[in-house]
């Protein structure tokens, strides 16, 4: 008995000091890893859609509340103004489907969508990363009506073989532009403090 207690006290000393180790590792880890995010993930992304920005839109950034989440909103002055860039994501065949959508402050069309994340099959849904003749369609939508594939009643045409991947791109702009109503407010607040 004595020998059984014993080794649960050493079980449980061993497991308190890995869990710790573990969770200072991921404390220490985060925000080198936000910048790799960052980097090589959304900063490609963001710089496809705010080509030609007058400023560093990866700098000019901000945060904004939605309920319980963060939200990351990137400023771009461009020529015609101010345009933000936020995420989202929609379900895509092999799972989640990143998109960056470029929403302009004045116009409140989109300026441009890049998809940054996707587990989505190569040379069919994988085409909605790489084809720019897809990407260009969303340019110049408003976002005050839900934007959908053609097949939905939309104006967006599905890559041919991936209509999946197509409506979970559209499901993401739709996603942001309503992130965007809904936080309009405190997001042009917030804006107003870049200068052009």
């Amino acid at each position: 008995m004595r020998e059984m207690i014993k080794m649960v006290v050493v079980l449980t000393v061993l497991s308190a000091f890995s869990g710790g180790l573990l969770a200072a590792i991921k404390n220490n880890t985060a925000e080198r890893i936000e910048n790799q995010k960052l980097t090589f993930v959304k900063g490609p992304a963001i710089k496809q859609i705010f080509a030609g920005a007058a400023n560093d839109p990866l700098a000019d950034r901000f945060k904004v509340a939605d309920g319980n989440e963060e939200r990351d909103v990137f400023v771009g002055l461009l020529d015609g103004g101010k345009a933000v860039i936020m995420e989202s994501f929609g379900k895509g065949y092999g799972g989640d489907v990143g998109v960056m959508v470029g929403i302009d402050t004045a116009s409140e069309t989109i300026v441009g969508i890049a998809v940054t994340t996707h587990a989505e099959t190569p040379g069919m849904g994988a085409r909605a990363k790489e084809d720019p003749a897809f990407a260009a369609q969303f340019k110049g939508k408003s976002i005050e009506k839900p934007i959908q594939v053609t097949g939905d009643g939309g104006e967006i045409n599905a890559i041919s073989g991936a209509t999946v991947t197509s409506r979970a791109v559209t499901n993401a702009a739709t996603s942001v532009a309503e992130m965007y109503k809904r936080l309009k407010p405190e997001i042009q607040e917030k804006v107003q403090a870049f200068n052009k």
